[in-house]
């Protein structure tokens, strides 16, 4: 979604506050990670002196992410308050350097969507278990062990780990 944000950025101190709902069906990353709920984005946005305009925010969105495990798909709610600077021209100073900044200001637009992907992108978990003691897949047939056993012969040891396994025999 593009915000009109001219106004705001042709006159300084000036503060605008916005609600709205992230456009995108799908978190667009590894595949795509569908939204199974969005709730209204609030952000607020500051025009600091004509060279930065200071945000802030919260969302709320609930996303279907697989188990890292056993790949069944997880609700994972996201809810977060959100804030920072967007720089209109390049900084430069001992601290930071602030170039990709821009690229959420096009003319007088804010790419929100854009804006919104980044901050979620950034609270992503790690990892996404549908259970603490998920058990994961078969290695031999891809059976889904939290539904029972599948009868496979996982016993086999991996043939990369023959030579440490010959290290301990002598021990």
């Amino acid at each position: 979604m593009q915000i009109n944000i001219s106004d705001l950025l042709s006159t300084s101190g000036k503060s605008s506050s916005y609600e709205f709902t992230v456009e995108a069906e799908m978190f667009d990353i590894d595949g795509g990670y569908p939204y199974l709920e969005k709730k209204p984005v609030h952000l607020t946005l500051i025009n600091e002196n004509g060279e930065k305009i200071s945000y802030a925010g919260q969302i709320d969105v609930t996303l279907e992410i697989p188990c890292s495990r056993c790949l069944t798909p997880v609700p994972v709610r996201m809810n977060f308050e959100f804030g920072d600077e967007l720089f209109l021209k390049p900084q430069k100073d001992e601290e930071r350097l602030y170039i990709g900044d821009v690229s959420f200001v096009d003319g007088g637009e804010l790419d929100a969507d854009r804006l919104v992907f980044d901050e979620i992108l950034m609270r992503l978990p790690m990892k996404v278990l549908c259970r603490s003691d998920c058990k994961g897949l078969c290695p031999v047939c891809g059976h889904n062990l939290n539904e029972g056993d599948c009868g496979c012969d996982r016993s086999s040891p991996d043939p990369r780990m023959s030579v440490i396994k010959d290290i301990f025999k002598g021990i």
